[in-house]
């Protein structure tokens, strides 16, 4: 059996990938700060300490892994941008020089695919309207964008015939809801049912469990390619009127929806090389179906 080891495991997308792999067979190793608490993945999957820290040695949780996925990143809670707070060095050296460590231990150990969970941020401020492919000029406006883009660029270079690096750039990632209850929209979606005004936003969006399905694909199809990948994740193009419309329609709320974002002018991701691979993501049905779970 294939052993992956996921970082952030129990994070905001790391458990989706997590759930995804241990449904299709993979022996999966949670790798974290804390244990993940009794019954947080619907499978039973291992766990071993591993941090974001360029200072330690943690190459024992490397040893028997056939992939690693790192998902990790240690930020301000509820904030990816701007995650940085009052410490952006302090960010910068877990979030980079930690996982570079990372990367290192995981070559030296025989880990055959290491895939990165980056980010659409490494794109950056583009012109209106831009389709986005993985060739596309990056240009990180913010310090989160910039060291996801660092950490890609570092993962490359270490590519050889052994070492096969991954760099999956994700969109917003929304899904089902966390064991507290909580999930992406909670705050969306409460202002609206309260009455609280909402204003119009567009943004790319894909379900965990096809973010998962991304992983799986690109570690089944690319660990004999001789040199580093890259490839975007993205599903649908939504507004918060659209969200809202699904909302208004299953709940019978009265209150107005927001007026619809301007869609023109957006960068959308091309998924054509993760299409390639057979990747299917759930579309407008599945996202209907996960709003319906979130509000039940």
């Amino acid at each position: 059996m294939t052993r992956v080891l996921v970082s952030g495991g129990t994070g905001m997308v790391g458990r989706f990938i997590v759930e995804h792999l241990a449904r299709h067979g993979y022996e999966v190793i949670v790798g974290g700060r804390n244990r993940p608490a009794p019954g947080h993945f619907g499978a039973q999957v291992a766990f071993t300490p591993l941090l974001l820290d360029a200072n330690r040695n943690q190459q024992e949780a490397f040893t028997g892994i056939d992939h690693f996925v790192h998902a990790a990143f240690d930020h301000v809670p509820g904030r990816y941008r701007g995650g940085e707070g009052n410490d952006p060095e302090g960010f910068r050296l877990a979030n980079l020089d930690g996982s570079l460590r990372l990367f290192q231990e995981a070559r030296e150990s025989g880990v055959k695919v290491c895939l990165f969970l980056s980010s659409r941020a490494v794109y950056g401020a583009q012109l209106p309207g831009l389709e986005l492919t993985e060739d596309t000029p990056c240009r990180p406006e913010t310090l989160y964008g910039r060291l996801k883009l660092e950490a890609e660029q570092a993962l490359a270079a270490m590519a050889d015939a052994h070492f096969r690096p991954v760099n999956l750039r994700a969109t917003g990632v929304y899904g089902e809801a966390q064991p507290d209850g909580r999930h992406k929209w909670h705050d969306l979606f409460s202002d609206y049912l309260s009455g609280r005004p909402v204003p119009p936003r567009a943004g790319t969006e894909v379900h965990g469990d096809d973010v998962g399905a991304a992983v799986r694909l690109a570690l089944e199809n690319l660990s004999d390619k001789p040199r580093a990948i890259t490839l975007n994740v993205s599903d649908m193009l939504v507004d918060n009127r659209s969200l809202l419309a699904i909302v208004k329609e299953i709940t019978g709320s009265a209150h107005a929806l927001p007026d619809a974002a301007p869609r023109d002018a957006f960068n959308v991701m091309n998924t054509e090389k993760l299409r390639r691979l057979g990747w299917r993501p759930g579309g407008a049905e599945r996202l209907r179906r996960t709003i319906e779970a979130l509000l039940a």
